[in-house]
């Protein structure tokens, strides 16, 4: 080959791998997000820590909008049409830490992959999953209740949805610690799906049943705030209550102190929905991630309560978050 046409040949060359390097650099990926629940104000606040995320990398991804609205085949489903429409990432919120195994298999067999957000499943079948420890999160509210008890009292438990990952790791944590303790008794444990008028409804009706309650174990801001209602409606004096850092919860805590209750607002941040799509376009970069990024739970105490409520936003916003306070306004309008 002479000089020339290997000149030729070199830049022909050097031009094909600049052209598919641009094309690398512009390549966008499609990522498919189940908005599993829209039924509270975390989840909302969840999704919209997602879409601001999603709204910084727009010129790397676009974003397939499914919505499940707590329901397990409608996920299932959801899932299966972001397989046909061959993204190249899923991010979910599993309702059934069994259900969704066998899409999800499917899902990564196409190529396709798979991060779980919040809510965890009883296989190894996806790429990455983001959370807090919810087993920590209910040993702290815990721990702190006990203490409040001197370790001994009867308690009632407020949990939110059965069988959701979620809500059973967090008994889970507390129990391990109530068991420590034969004079910690749990004389009523109830599903009140993290919700403000089913919890008060739920303590309601257990303290007409139980004449001596001594303290609330409750995994949701919401349900707590129930709870003081209903004691308050049954003029009962208000018992320590475990909480979350739900504005509307920290709201009332703080007009409460100097009233003899106290509390401790444990936190799972809806931060972590940007996080996910953080994790997820490393993960569709090649880039190496934890596969389970299993954050710490931060709580909140009456030494800084100060810190955390903000008495100008909405009783819907909560305190964990990456959103600036005029998109918090904007997605909670008072």
């Amino acid at each position: 080959m002479n000089k020339g046409i290997r000149t030729l040949v070199s830049a022909a060359v050097l031009t094909a791998g600049l052209t598919s390097a641009a094309f690398a650099a512009e390549k966008k990926y499609t990522i498919g997000y189940d908005n599993y629940f829209m039924g509270n104000s975390w989840s909302v606040q969840l999704a919209a820590e997602f879409k601001a995320e999603a709204e910084k990398h727009k010129d790397q991804v676009d974003v397939v909008y499914v919505e499940s609205a707590g329901d397990t085949q409608k996920q299932i489903a959801n899932i299966e049409d972001l397989i046909t429409k061959k993204v190249d990432a899923i991010i979910t919120t599993p309702t059934s830490p069994t259900a969704l195994i066998p899409a999800l298999k499917k899902a990564r067999a196409a190529g396709i992959k798979v991060i779980l957000l919040a809510s965890t499943i009883k296989s190894q079948d996806y790429d990455a999953l983001v959370t807090v420890d919810d087993v920590a999160f209910g040993r702290a509210g815990a721990e702190w209740l006990v203490k409040q008890l001197n370790g001994k009292g009867d308690i009632i438990v407020l949990n939110g949805i059965a069988g959701l990952s979620t809500s059973d790791d967090r008994f889970k944590g507390a129990k391990e610690v109530f068991d420590k303790y034969p004079d910690i008794k749990i004389v009523a444990a109830v599903n009140a799906s993290w919700d403000y008028a089913q919890g008060k409804q739920a303590v309601s009706n257990l303290l007409a049943a139980n004449p001596k309650i001594d303290g609330v174990w409750s995994q949701g801001g919401a349900m707590t705030l129930g709870a003081i209602d209903a004691f308050e409606a049954a003029q009962r004096p208000l018992v320590p209550m475990t909480g979350e850092d739900n504005n509307g919860y920290l709201k009332r805590w703080k007009a409460l102190e100097g009233k003899g209750f106290d509390s401790i607002g444990t936190s799972k941040p809806t931060w972590l929905g940007s996080e996910a799509l953080i994790v997820t376009i490393k993960l569709l970069n090649g880039e190496k991630v934890e596969k389970d990024m299993i954050l710490p739970v931060p709580t909140i105490t009456a030494a800084d309560l100060d810190k955390f409520v903000k008495p100008e936003l909405s009783d819907s916003f909560w305190a964990g978050t990456r959103l600036t306070d005029d998109q918090v306004k904007a997605i909670f309008a008072n």
